[in-house]
């Protein structure tokens, strides 16, 4: 159990103490992962930006996730997408919307520079916990066609599943609790507040 995201990215910055001589690229998925990862930046003395992807939601359930997609519109799909009802139309138009968000977001988070470019940096993608694992897979994929150094995959907390899926993906991974009792990230921290994009612009411009 974590008191908050600043409780969790202060254990997780411990964890990877070693890259602190090598200004990693800490790279947070939006928005509740922005918080954790400015802190884990300033600890290992690296760059912070964000990696910009979003689930695709589930028919008549938008809190379950059926895949994900990234800035570059590469698109991963749950194997179990078709029987929540997810068929190719409804993927499509799903995928439509979230990657407009995605652009909002782009224009509001980075309105005057490009994002850091990852190429040849070691890499720590951080958020603050994974369910299905749906968006970190996205980014992982989205990150390694940009030839990262080293790319590694930090969050404090994930459900045993999600971990086995993204394990492969990164070079490595750093989890600091994988419980069997797993059912929702919230679940592992005392004050879990919704992160607005105000914040994640706050978080950005420092």
């Amino acid at each position: 159990m974590f008191k908050d995201r600043d409780d969790a990215a202060h254990q997780l910055a411990d964890r990877l103490k070693a890259y602190n001589t090598q200004r990693p690229l800490v790279l947070a998925i939006p928005r509740g992962a922005v918080p954790i990862g400015k802190i884990v930046a300033r600890q290992l003395g690296g760059d912070f930006d964000v990696v910009l992807v979003r689930k695709l939601r589930a028919p008549f359930e938008p809190e379950v996730a059926i895949g994900s997609v990234t800035e570059n519109g590469w698109t991963y799909i749950a194997p179990y997408a078709a029987a929540l009802g997810a068929d190719q139309d409804y993927i499509a138009e799903e995928k439509q919307k979230q990657m407009a968000t995605i652009h909002s977001r782009r224009v509001q988070y980075t309105p005057i520079r490009a994002p850091i470019d990852p190429h040849g940096r070691v890499v720590i993608v951080v958020d603050d916990g994974l369910a299905t694992g749906a968006t970190m897979i996205s980014a992982l994929h989205s990150l390694r066609q940009r030839q990262p150094g080293k790319l590694v995959c930090a969050i404090p907390v994930a459900s045993p599943e999600a971990l086995e899926k993204i394990r492969p993906m990164a070079d490595e991974v750093v989890c600091l609790l994988a419980p069997e009792n797993f059912r929702a990230v919230g679940q592992f921290y005392r004050h879990f507040p919704q992160v607005d994009d105000e914040d994640v612009i706050a978080l950005l411009a420092t």
